[in-house]
């Protein structure tokens, strides 16, 4: 209850403070992109329940089926996107996203469909948690895209090794929380 009335009034309290960056952020990611300047995907949530996570777009749309793994360089990226990236505007409207509770600030980032259902045993605990914009999978792969770029299968190496990691580290988080963390972990987030 404590998590989710920090989620709630953070969010509110952000949302409210940035909604006219948003919005900036739209209007020029739709000039960029040529389209939608929101990127609304189907996303696994607590409980496996599927909702709909909402970011600031940062890629050209494309017709062909592609890869849910992104490396730096990709050539999907525009360049105003690679500056969203870079400095997490692209993230802050998934503000929204805490404020209805289907996200929380700190917790497992929210999987597309297709990796929670290769969890078994105890890692489907991860599960029980509201996924969230940052936690310590985040911070420690926070290059995460330039790691991907330099190995010959990004898709396999994610699958393998980066993905098995962060469900280890999500796993610890969960064990272990502690609002003193999350209130660390959003620091961090911000100010590294």
């Amino acid at each position: 209850m404590i998590k989710r009335l920090f989620d709630f009034f953070l969010a509110l309290f952000g949302l409210l403070a940035t909604w006219w960056l948003i919005i900036l952020a739209w209007l020029a990611a739709s000039i960029d992109t040529r389209s939608n300047g929101f990127f609304i995907q189907t996303r696994v949530g607590k409980g496996g329940k599927l909702f709909k996570v909402i970011k600031i777009k940062t890629m050209r749309p494309t017709k062909q089926p592609g890869t849910t793994v992104t490396k730096r360089g990709d050539p999907r990226i525009t360049r105003l996107g690679a500056f969203f990236r870079r400095t997490k505007i692209d993230e802050l409207p998934q503000l929204w996203n805490v404020l209805i509770g289907q996200m929380s600030f700190v917790g497992p980032r929210p999987d597309v469909p297709g990796f929670a259902d290769k969890l078994t045993g105890e890692e489907r605990d991860v599960l029980k948690l509201r996924p969230g914009i940052t936690g310590p999978a985040t911070l420690k792969y926070r290059d995460e895209e330039e790691l991907l770029a330099g190995q010959s299968d990004p898709e396999e190496y994610n699958r393998e090794v980066i993905f098995p990691d962060k469900v280890r580290i999500n796993l610890d988080y969960m064990r272990n929380w502690s609002l003193r963390k999350d209130i660390s972990y959003i620091w961090q987030t911000v100010f590294k």
